[in-house]
Parts: structure tokens; sequence; C-alpha cells
């Protein structure tokens, strides 16, 4: 399914046909939230502590978190700059510049206010000793910034992330739009040759090994460098991907190769993780060899789903159509839901796993019942989701609403 770059003039060309398999991961990105979430509520290791702690936590709750953090937000950006060649293939720069605006300042903006505070609140509550209600601790939200104060911009990190490379990448986006720039061709050229999609790993893998020893992981965006680079990188990537279909072909022709070594470099990442052989973080060899490899191993793993999203998952539906909408809302409000119904559920004399799974599906079924109600249905909520506002009442969103696109 072929993409081509836009002339040499400014002005937008016509859609370029959709890849219905990176519509199918987004979703699929977004509702792995819920398990995730779910899970660090039972976790306890190098991440931190989540808002809330059960008082037992489980080894396979580890796992899983630390499986899906190897490659969850890396394949969120990589996914948000594919989408960003499909918007500027038929938006004017200023159109861009203004949506990206209206889908990710306003949300941003109404979820510090609105939605984020609760997930700190309740993080202050878990403490039985805490004494104010919500309205009392509403106003101190505002006093200082986590880890001594209270203001923080939880999962709305990967919001303004996204707006400050949306807006930083697009001068270069746009020159590359405008003409095939000759190293792009070239690169393109040399992804054709057998093997060679591999190589792509090197720039993240020096990324992690040059910067993560300095830089762990504290989303910021002033002073997170490991972070901004790579998912800077992985943005970047995205567009590239969908700007030349040869990187899908390459991606897809070796689908069995990257499956077989995702599979291999995650087994001995766990190797290292469960036999404490990780070494100390620092500027040594041990440790830098051993971010490089992390790099390799995310870049392995996004390409896996890139792989099995194209020969499994490229293929339009009602039920796309309307996820699609969806995703944007589900990841703002999620937290909250999740976190107020697990305050209660942590309480209870259960095992892990049951509350695990009733955390899982209760906080996905209220998020679907509030956006279904609340949001998709009304202007207002609607645009301080970051959706498209409705001209007349609509029946089958369109794949195309996807607030990445």
């Amino acid at each position: 399914m072929s993409h081509q770059l836009g002339d040499s003039h400014s002005q937008p060309t016509e859609r370029p046909q959709r890849r219905y398999y990176l519509d199918w991961l987004r979703v699929f990105a977004v509702l792995l939230l819920f398990p995730f979430h779910a899970a660090a509520i039972f976790y306890n290791g190098e991440l931190g502590e989540f808002y809330l702690q059960n008082d037992r936590t489980s080894l396979v709750m580890d796992g899983l978190v630390l499986f899906i953090h190897q490659w969850h937000m890396p394949l969120f950006f990589l996914l948000s700059g594919a989408a960003t060649y499909l918007a500027l293939s038929w938006r004017s720069p200023q159109q861009y510049v203004y949506e990206r605006m209206q889908r990710l300042l306003i949300p941003f903006g109404f979820g510090i206010l609105v939605l984020v505070p609760p997930l700190v609140y309740y993080h202050l509550l878990s403490n039985p000793s805490y004494p104010n209600s919500y309205l009392q601790f509403y106003p101190q939200f505002f006093n200082g910034i986590r880890p001594k104060g209270n203001f923080e911009w939880g999962h709305l990190w990967f919001v303004i992330y996204l707006f400050t490379f949306s807006l930083l990448a697009l001068p270069f986006l746009l020159y590359l739009r405008r003409r095939r720039a000759h190293w792009q061709t070239k690169l393109a050229a040399f992804i054709e040759k057998p093997g060679a999609i591999f190589w792509l790993a090197v720039p993240f893998a020096v990324i992690e090994a040059v910067l993560r020893p300095r830089w762990m992981g504290f989303q910021n965006l002033y002073d997170d460098w490991a972070n901004f680079c790579l998912y800077l990188l992985y943005f970047i990537c995205g567009y590239l991907m969908s700007a030349d279909c040869r990187f899908a072909q390459a991606i897809a022709r070796h689908l069995r190769a990257i499956t077989i070594l995702a599979a291999a470099f995650m087994l001995v990442w766990f190797g290292l993780w469960q036999t404490q052989s990780v070494p100390e973080r620092g500027y040594s060899l041990s440790y830098m060899l051993y971010q490089a490899f992390r790099g390799a191993n995310t870049w392995l793993w996004v390409m896996a789903w890139l792989a099995l999203g194209q020969k499994y998952l490229n293929f339009n539906h009602p039920v796309l159509r309307y996820a699609s909408e969806a995703a944007y809302p589900f990841y703002l409000l999620h937290p909250p839901v999740l976190i107020a119904i697990g305050f209660y559920i942590v309480q209870w004399n259960a095992g892990v796993m049951p509350k695990f799974w009733l955390i899982c599906t209760t906080s996905l079924l209220g998020t679907g019942v509030l956006y279904e109600v609340l949001i998709r249905r009304y202007n207002v909520p609607r645009l301080l989701f970051g959706l498209k506002l409705l001209s007349r009442p609509a029946t089958q969103p369109s794949a195309s609403s996807s607030p990445d696109a």
C-alpha cells in the first residue's frame, strides 16, 4: 500500500490511502493501558511507585509492567508520527498547527484542571492519616511540583510531548514533504536490502547507551533528554515509514526474523532482571551496553507489532471506525476512572489476580460508559477531549477522526 510524498508546492495534496493496521495498533495500544496501569498497582520495582499500591505485590505483575513498558510509549510515538504524515498530506502547515493546538493543548489544559488532580488526591488518600476532603485538597494541587509539591501532569505528559514534537519537527517534515531528500531516498533503498531493517536499531541503542545513565525517565520535558530524544526519533521514524512504502515492505518481509529476535531479546532481558544481573546505573561500559541492548530490544518489539499488524490487521471495520475516535478520550479519561475504582478494590481481602482483573474490566467498562454518555454525543465535551466537533448527529464516526491524524 503505497504512500507518496507531496510535490514541490506547499499546498496539501489529496489524502493518501489509509493503512488500517496503524489504526488497529493505536486502539490496541490504548486498550493495553488498562492492564498496564492495573498491574502497576501490584508492581514494586525500579520504575517507581504508582498512585495506588496494593499491600501484596506480584512477580507476574512485575513482569507484565516491565514487558509492556519496554515498547509501549515508543509504539505510541511512532504511530503518532505515521499519522502526522497522513495529516500533512492534506492539510496546510497553518491548518496542521491549528489542529494540533485544538486536539492537544485544549485537552491538556482541561486534563490538568480536571483529570489529573484526582490521581494525586487518591494517592494522598491512600495514607489513612490524610485528613482533607477533595474540595480542601484541590487548591493544594497547585502548590509546588512533585515530589516536593502536589502538582504534576500525570499521563498528560504524552500529550505535551507530542505537541512539542509536532511543532519542533514540522520544518523538517515539511522539507521532506516538499521534496524527496536525497538521504531519505538512499535510506529507503538501503532498507530494501535483506537484513538492513535491523540496522535502524542502532540510533535507538546509541541514545539509550549515551543518555539513559544520566536521565532515567522523569517526564518533565525540560530535563528528560533520554526520553525526549528517543521519542522524537520514533516520531520522525513513524513519519518516514508512512512516507515511503519500502519501509513497510521491508518490515513485512522480515516478519519471522523480527518476531524471533524480539522474543529472544526479551527473554534475555527478563533473565537479567530475574537473576538481578542488571549492571549498576552509571557511565560504565557494562551499563551502557545494557542500555544499548534495551534500545535494540525496544526497536525490535515496535517492528514486531508493525509486522504483525500489516499481516493480520490491515482492514477496515465498523468497530475500527468507532474505536479510532474513542481511543484518545479513553487515553485521557482512563486514569482517574481506574484509580478511583482501584482505590476501593485494593482494600478488599482478595488475591492479586481477582483484584487485577476486576480493576481492568470495571475501569474499561466505566470509561466506555462515560465516553458514550457524556463525551461522544456533545460538542463541548468533544472539544475538551480533542475530538472533531459534530456538524450533525453522527452514528458512524470516521476512522480519519483519530486525533493523531
